[in-house]
């Protein structure tokens, strides 16, 4: 399963080269005006840098609530790292005196928080994007074009399809909803597919595989199994247009509605299989992009032709970097 991607943050080329521009209408208000803190936390940073010049008053109100909220969480990692660092300083002294578990304890975990928290800090001032700002997991929000009102349009939405209708304990009972598997979506997917179609502009992708089945080999005798990341990247360059099915999932008793939408997979090419892997995206071509956005509930058939027609790049992969 594709469980992370790297989406293509450059707002401009959604408008440039795919003729799509950010739908801010009510819902995004509503949605965010009641998620709080919670909406920005999931917002990658390169998706969160697209307001940082608002052209019109809701862009502004989006900017101003990101700039709270990155003062609010840089106070609070700035009191979490001196808690650490008092922490690490309490544990060394005790070590001068006496080695214990406890302290020796606090100290790795201490070291290793501070560090973390270096890093948070980082990441919450720099206003130089770079690689891994670009990077969604299941719960992030994402920008994904679909047709609405006779245009392309782009719209945020998290991660992990919800589907209409189902409770909202319907994310802890299927957590891999993020993918929709080809062979299932006439089945699990029947909601979606041939009724609301999306697609993700993505560079790469992420799979956990198992480390001796990426090299190929047998486990050796008394060797652990070792998961491992690897980024898979088209060998052209080119981004990948990447086939998806979303939702609008009405809230209840209260509860936010939401936006949510899962990239479709299939069979794995030769080369993605050989490194460890059972399933791999479906990047479309670009002139099948209004097709696949407008499809036809009576014409599955059309829409199943886009995903055959698809992209089929060599998929070169690398241990991913740390995230």
């Amino acid at each position: 399963m594709c469980y992370s991607a790297k989406v293509r943050a450059e707002y401009r080329e959604y408008v440039r080269e795919y003729g799509a521009v950010l739908s801010l209408d009510a819902y995004v208000r509503e949605y965010w005006e009641q998620m709080g803190d919670e909406w920005v936390k999931k917002l990658p940073k390169a998706v969160r840098a697209w307001f940082a010049d608002p052209q019109t008053a809701d862009e502004a109100r989006i900017q101003a609530a990101i700039a709270d909220w990155e003062a609010r969480e840089t106070t609070k990692t700035q009191q979490d790292l001196f808690a650490q660092a008092k922490r690490l300083a309490d544990a060394e002294r005790a070590l001068q005196t006496k080695v214990t578990k406890k302290a020796q304890n606090d100290q790795r975990v201490a070291t290793n928080k501070i560090g973390q928290f270096k890093t948070k800090l980082d990441d919450l001032r720099r206003t130089e994007l770079k690689p891994r700002d670009s990077r969604i997991y299941p719960g992030s929000l994402a920008p994904v074009i679909v047709w609405e009102d006779g245009r392309r349009v782009v719209k945020l939405m998290r991660y992990q399809c919800r589907p209409a209708g189902k409770p909202a304990a319907y994310d802890r009972q299927y957590p891999g909803t993020y993918n929709a598997r080809r062979d299932h979506l006439e089945g699990f997917w029947r909601g979606q597919f041939g009724h609301t179609h999306g697609v993700m502009l993505a560079d790469a992708f992420y799979e956990h595989v198992l480390r001796h089945n990426m090299e190929g080999r047998e486990l050796a005798p008394g060797e652990a199994e070792e998961n491992v990341v690897l980024e898979f990247r088209p060998n052209t360059g080119q981004r990948m247009v990447v086939a998806c099915m979303w939702s609008h999932w009405k809230g209840r008793g209260g509860e936010p509605d939401l936006l949510s939408f899962a990239a479709i997979t299939d069979d794995p090419p030769p080369e993605v299989a050989a490194a460890g892997h059972d399933r791999c995206i479906i990047p479309i071509k670009p002139e099948n992009i209004d097709a696949w956005l407008q499809p036809n509930p009576a014409d599955l058939a059309a829409s199943y032709a886009i995903l055959d027609d698809r992209e089929r790049p060599f998929y070169e992969h690398q241990l991913a970097a740390a995230a």
